[in-house]
């Protein structure tokens, strides 16, 4: 089995980056230079989304399935500087080149991944080979939107379509699967802030797997799962999730209209 590995992201606005581009508020604490930041750009853009260079990485969340089973995890502790996060993301797929599965990765999480890394400088060189270390990595590789080593499930099931993207909250729970359950990718900034660092990680995980039970439908409808293989799929995802003792899995579980 080539291991498959869903991941997402939970950002929050850079303040070092804000503070070293904006010299007139060097001078702000961390809270009030970001929300100035934030009130800038509901005046120029109408919204406070800031640009993906400038959003920090404050949580990666990870489903991995392999031949040992399913797995699901935050990398790092909630006090990791976010260069040590990176940095495990990347390792994770130097060591198994696994394929990537994400919901608007394409579209966000793979430039912000890209952007913090350069900041940083964290090497990821399994990641960026189109060829030039794996002869393989020409025809399928992480970067190329196209090939398979990165499927972005938004991207596939839209047809390329920007007009036609689904919010994975909806289509999970058109699907039978739990959804959101009491946050958004809104919330996050004020939540962290709040000190809700492990609320806002428990989140992250969820929405991974949300991310993985819609694709194991994917596959089915695909016909690389038969119903009896999505059935058992599905069923190691729960029995995994029922072994954790964690309330938000416990909640998870109740949302969810397994059979």
């Amino acid at each position: 089995m080539i291991p498959t590995l869903v991941f997402d992201l939970e950002t929050i606005p850079d303040a070092t980056g804000l503070r070293r581009l904006n010299p007139q508020w060097a001078d702000l604490p961390d809270a009030e230079l970001i929300e100035a930041a934030l009130v800038a750009r509901r005046e120029s853009h109408g919204n406070d989304f800031l640009p993906l260079h400038l959003q920090q990485v404050a949580v990666v969340g990870c489903a991995f399935r392999d031949d040992q089973g399913f797995r699901v995890k935050t990398i790092g502790q909630a006090d990791d500087p976010e260069a040590t996060l990176l940095s495990g993301f990347f390792k994770t797929i130097g060591y198994y080149t696994p394929t990537l599965v994400s919901w608007n990765g394409s579209g966000f999480d793979l430039p912000v991944l890209h952007y913090r890394s350069l900041i940083h400088g964290v090497a990821a060189p399994r990641y960026w080979d189109t060829g030039e270390d794996d002869r393989e990595f020409r025809y399928n590789n992480y970067l190329n939107r196209y090939h398979t080593r990165h499927i972005d499930l938004m991207d596939v099931l839209a047809k390329f379509n920007a007009r036609a993207n689904a919010p994975l909250d909806q289509l999970a729970k058109l699907c039978g699967f739990p959804g959101k359950l009491d946050m958004d990718g809104g919330q996050v900034w004020r939540a962290w802030h709040a000190g809700e660092r492990e609320h806002v990680r428990n989140y992250c995980e969820t929405d991974v797997v949300n991310t993985w039970l819609v694709y194991c439908r994917y596959r089915l409808i695909k016909g690389e799962l038969d119903a009896t293989s999505y059935a058992a799929e599905l069923k190691l995802v729960h029995d995994t999730l029922s072994a954790i003792d964690a309330p938000h899995w416990q909640e998870f579980l109740s949302a969810w209209n397994y059979v």
